[in-house]
């Protein structure tokens, strides 16, 4: 790896501290204005601020595993940002997409583990419905994990795409 390779990784890794940051600071914010206050409603019957914690993984699925849940997922966590260190290291330079939904990944894993080791919990704050629609409460991490697994999704899509492309004009050049 050259140095400029390097300096652009770090440069990425730079985007993942931003994207805790932005996840820890909202989640401060959130704990301090909304956890003993009144809901914040931004869009009316849409978007609302309004706090929540959750001991399980997305959607509370298994919330109730007391500390062994909490122990037991944040080891889960460790392990999943480190295999996102691991392929963001391997991929080329080249691949921004990947680079780019990898760092979304590790920001995201690492501000949620961040929480459940901390305080033994998620916090969540970011509530949508829409009439008597209601998806689950999430936070800024939720988001970045959710766009980053989208991008990966999408790359994969967007890769074999080209691949039949590739095959098509080679076998149209025979």
């Amino acid at each position: 790896m050259t140095q400029k390779e390097f300096l652009w990784k770090l440069a990425y890794l730079g985007i993942a501290g931003g994207v805790f940051l932005i996840d820890q600071t909202t989640k401060a914010w959130a704990i301090r204005r909304l956890r003993f206050g009144e809901d914040i409603s931004l869009i009316p019957g849409f978007l609302n601020l309004s706090y929540a914690q959750n001991t399980g993984v997305a959607f509370s699925m298994l919330d109730d595993h007391g500390d062994a849940g909490r122990w037991g997922l944040s080891v889960v966590g460790i392990v999943a940002a480190t295999l996102v260190i691991y392929f963001f290291w391997r991929t080329p330079r080249s691949d921004d997409r990947i680079l780019g939904s990898l760092v979304l990944l590790l920001g995201g894993i690492a501000g949620n583990v961040t929480d459940r080791v901390r305080l033994g919990f998620v916090v969540d704050f970011i509530d949508v419905q829409l009439g008597s629609w209601h998806y689950p409460t999430f936070n800024v991490a939720d988001m970045a994990i959710v766009c980053g697994a989208g991008l990966i999704v999408l790359d994969m899509f967007l890769s074999k795409r080209q691949q039949n492309r590739i095959s098509d004009k080679s076998g149209a050049d025979n």
